[in-house]
């Protein structure tokens, strides 16, 4: 017996696994960067929403979401009936950090003129404090929506912001909020490994800093960049987001080569998700088995935060998991 656990030793993990996802009627959710164990057994593969999605469309009555805590209340937003587990409730994010809700409360109110766009990497709370959630994927779509005399603000990510900012030519008050996955990554360690494999693109996630997007073939969604290696002419791709997308790659065209983008270090080490990689597959074991740690949310504020997640679907929902953000123009 595993005393810090409380598994016995020798347990197939994998079997159990499968065992109470049928006892359970459970569906497992993996997000793109978890590691490729969880990739591989889970009943669906994505990027957030499209994950939440798909939860909601099934009869399951729970949901073990392996990916982070503000992915697992999207899900509990959308599937209110179903059980929502999280493998690990510590497994938060550095753009939800970034934005603790009393705070951007205060700027809103600060800005009575302004609406409020915010990227789906956040709390509820944040989320029931905004008009429209975007995703990478339907961000621009929703701005093409808006009238250009009204006054924006986007948060909590404030490379994507910036981003939509420059490509779009809209004034919009970005709050500073960051990933601290995407902001590893090095302009200079970029530049070697692009002078040794000049044919190769360069795919990059727009929560990246403008000096390594500046760089990119194509700036897209997680789920964009997966669609972009399957379609991209040459046979290798620089990737510059959390490095576990490449074992997706990796199954979808085997005859391609993916390079991680490099941290300041000269390797991906640094671009692992921290976060992300909290969920384990024991963890994952014991929330089937335990049903614990879950996630509970007042009706209330599930009610205003879905508002704002409606508003994105009604304006955007062929968007999302397309990735179509699209190529630099």
């Amino acid at each position: 017996m595993n005393a810090f656990t409380g598994i016995p030793q020798g347990t197939d993990l994998r079997a159990e696994i499968d065992r109470l996802r049928k006892e359970r009627n459970a569906v497992i959710l993996g997000h793109y960067y978890q590691t490729p164990e969880i990739q591989d057994l889970s009943d669906f593969v994505g990027d957030s929403l499209e994950l939440s999605r798909k939860a909601a469309e099934t009869d399951a009555d729970v949901i073990a979401f392996c990916g982070v805590r503000f992915m697992a209340e999207t899900a509990k937003i959308l599937s209110p009936d179903k059980i929502v587990v999280l493998p690990d409730m510590d497994a938060g994010c550095s753009l939800e950090d970034s934005c603790p809700p009393a705070q951007f409360k205060a700027f809103r109110e600060a800005h009575p003129d302004h609406i409020a766009l915010s990227y789906i990497n956040c709390s509820a709370e944040v989320k029931a404090l905004s008009d429209i959630i975007v995703t990478s994927s339907s961000a621009e779509k929703i701005l093409a929506q808006i009238p250009a005399d009204q006054k924006i603000i986007f948060g909590p990510d404030k490379h994507l912001g910036g981003y939509l900012k420059r490509k779009l030519g809209r004034d919009m008050l970005l709050w500073p909020g960051v990933c601290i996955v995407h902001e590893a990554f090095s302009e200079t360690e970029l530049l070697k490994l692009k002078a040794q494999h000049p044919q190769a693109p360069i795919a990059a996630h727009p929560e990246c800093p403008p000096y390594i997007v500046d760089h990119a073939d194509y700036v897209g969604s997680t789920s964009g960049i997966l669609e972009f290696s399957k379609t991209m002419p040459g046979d290798t791709l620089i990737v510059a987001t959390e490095p576990h997308i490449i074992h997706q790659m990796r199954k979808a065209v085997p005859e391609k080569t993916f390079i991680g983008a490099p941290g300041a270090d000269g390797n991906c080490n640094c671009n692992i998700c921290p976060y992300m990689a909290l969920n384990t597959m024991e963890k994952l074991y014991l929330a089937l088995r335990d049903l614990q740690p879950r996630i509970e949310m007042d009706e209330t504020l599930r009610l205003q935060a879905k508002k704002s997640l409606d508003r994105m679907l009604e304006m955007a929902s062929g968007t999302v998991g397309q990735g179509d953000v699209g190529p630099r123009g």
